[in-house]
């Protein structure tokens, strides 16, 4: 386990996340460029939901390659992480099942997001995040679940708008999970159990 840490801890690594997180997020954010033309403004900062993820682990990243830690980021970034990652690989196979084809953009998702849902969990010990950075993210989280599923601003994928509602409490049940996940860490960090990059 320690060698995992070290890993995870080496500039070159981080650097290498870096890279990838961010170059996934634009690419995520262009993958959104058919529904935000349509979006109404109001709604526009909670429509790309896992592109704005990764944005947050890219600020974790920047910190962490600063020797710093930004609480509130580590914090919308182990939720919105694990949900949205989890969301998006359960989506594609769905879709896979409902209409019995995936494009190869379907597969590439499922790799890369089911990575995402386990980066952030990854670098939980090194979050320094407390109660109130997580409850602020989980409201935030929550908050982007209205926006999709009341507000029907939810990513669209072929084959899958007759189960909406499923869908979507399936998804207000992501965000708990991942509030959940948070929480553990933070109980964790209250033990003195942390590590640094110093």
């Amino acid at each position: 386990m320690n060698l995992i840490y070290a890993i995870l801890a080496d500039r070159r690594f981080l650097w290498l996340l870096l890279i990838i997180n961010t170059l996934g997020t634009i690419y995520g954010y262009y993958w959104y460029e058919s529904q935000l033309a349509i979006t109404p403004s109001i709604f526009l900062p909670f429509v790309p939901d896992s592109p704005t993820a990764s944005l947050f682990f890219v600020f974790v990243l920047l910190a962490f390659l600063l020797r710093k830690n930004w609480p509130i980021f580590e914090a919308l970034a182990i939720i919105t992480l694990f949900k949205y990652g989890v969301w998006a690989v359960v989506m594609n196979i769905l879709t896979l099942i409902v209409t019995g084809d995936l494009p190869w953009q379907g597969y590439m998702l499922i790799a890369s997001h089911g990575a995402m849902a386990i980066q952030g969990i990854l670098y939980a010990p090194f979050f320094k995040m407390k109660l109130w950075h997580v409850l602020l993210a989980a409201v935030w989280t929550l908050h982007n679940d209205v926006i999709d599923y009341v507000f029907m601003q939810y990513p669209k994928y072929p084959g899958l708008e007759t189960f909406v509602k499923e869908i979507g409490y399936f998804t207000f049940w992501l965000s708990i999970i991942g509030s959940g996940i948070a929480l553990y860490f933070v109980n964790r960090f209250k033990q003195g159990k942390i590590r640094s990059f110093s």
